[in-house]
């Protein structure tokens, strides 16, 4: 990255060589000493496939959502039962009620006690979480209530797309960005009031950061990037919360003081800019609350759709909420011109991360791969020469596509 543009830390070279800090996780180094597959996973320290097997049961705990929630998880399923029938792996579903709007409605929370219990039951018997989109509170009161500290957002284009979008093909080219974002601190998670004094409404809103969280979010970006290309970038803004910001570049400091990496310090709206015009310097990127949501929606573009935005959130002991990047579209429920292809790389990503399916998911996005290269598109991706679909038959090219791709590793 260009320094000009970057405010870096300033690492001494006797630091840049130092051995791995005792405190890491051992499978970090193991992963990094080996050229081992580079899992978001082990970037967790309670949490490491290292040594497991491939499920042989994968559980898979479903909300449907709203909006266009409910064609897009019938994509997912079909998707999977048709993969599990041709390679024999099998996959077994539950479904959770309403969240989000519909939920809020009809119980005044945005995320019932009922689907609560439902999550926690899903975890305690090994199985993960696929999510649709809940609007209003709901992804910020998950988060809280099942410790979902990190968010992790993906942001690599597929070479089938490289000549759609708004973005010149030779931008996005090699462009490979994780952004992890804080959930539980910060803007998002503070409180406030509303008030009237002397006919004049006031509104107020205080939020905070406390060094146990940042470092905890500061600590999975750095295993991150050692496991990726070593580049750790961290957005701040010092000069409109200098407070919270000298907090983020002391606990940075700190953590990464023992690690071999290109550290860098970004402010958020330089940051917005240069994941646009120079994303092939970015590799890993931390942030904020705020600042991630913000980086993260913004910097969807170099997919060419927001429709391809996928995300995943963690806790510290294993427990992940797989979803889309984007929101329940309600203007498009039931049209079935839905893009899928966001939800099904949710699910790719949980079935690499929880179920250590890697053949599978391999399978599986390669058929994506292959569907967008014939020019089968949806209607927000389409382009000239190409052939539109509707969501379910996307789904049904995905799978067949994915078969195909797997028997012939067999």
């Amino acid at each position: 990255m260009p320094k000009d543009l970057v405010s870096e830390i300033a690492i001494p070279p006797t630091d840049r060589d130092a051995v791995p800090s005792p405190a890491r996780p051992d499978a970090i180094a193991t992963a990094v000493a080996s050229g081992g597959p580079s899992r978001c996973n082990l970037a967790f320290e309670h949490w490491s496939s290292i040594g497991r097997q491939p499920a042989a049961t994968a559980l898979i705990g479903i909300l449907d959502g709203e909006g266009i929630g409910p064609e897009l998880m019938a994509v997912c399923r079909l998707i999977l039962n048709r993969v599990g029938a041709c390679t024999g792996q099998r996959f077994v579903f539950e479904t959770g009620g309403s969240i989000g709007t519909p939920a809020f409605q009809a119980s005044g929370q945005w995320i019932t006690a009922e689907i609560e219990q439902f999550i926690e039951a899903i975890h305690a018997r090994g199985g993960a979480l696929l999510c649709g989109p809940g609007g209003g509170r709901f992804v910020y009161e998950l988060r809280r209530r099942l410790n979902l500290f990190c968010k992790l957002v993906p942001l690599r284009p597929t070479d089938a797309l490289r000549d759609f979008g708004p973005l010149r093909s030779e931008a996005v080219r090699g462009v490979d960005i994780l952004v992890v974002r804080e959930n539980l601190g910060g803007l998002y998670q503070g409180s406030g009031d509303d008030q009237a004094e002397a006919g004049l409404r006031r509104t107020r809103h205080c939020f905070e950061y406390n060094a146990e969280q940042v470092a905890r979010i500061i600590e999975v970006g750095a295993n991150l990037a050692e496991l990726r290309r070593g580049r750790l970038c961290v957005v701040h803004k010092p000069g409109g919360v200098p407070g919270v910001s000298a907090l983020w570049q002391d606990i940075t400091a700190e953590v990464c003081a023992d690690r071999s990496l290109d550290l860098s310090l970004l402010e958020v709206d330089n940051a917005c800019y240069q994941m646009i015009a120079d994303a092939r310097a970015f590799d890993v990127v931390v942030a904020s609350n705020m600042f991630g949501d913000v980086l993260a929606d913004g910097a969807s573009v170099l997919l060419g759709s927001r429709g391809l935005s996928f995300s995943a959130n963690f806790s510290d002991d294993g427990i992940g909420v797989y979803q889309t990047g984007h929101g329940a579209a309600h203007d498009l429920t039931g049209t079935d011109r839905a893009n899928p292809i966001g939800q099904v790389l949710s699910m790719i990503f949980m079935l690499r991360e929880h179920f250590d399916l890697d053949q599978i998911a391999d399978g599986i996005e390669r058929g994506v791969e292959a569907v967008l290269t014939a020019g089968w598109r949806t209607a927000d991706i389409m382009a000239p020469g190409c052939r539109v679909v509707g969501t379910r038959e996307m789904g049904e090219r995905i799978a067949d596509a994915a078969c195909l791709h797997l028997h012939g590793d067999a």
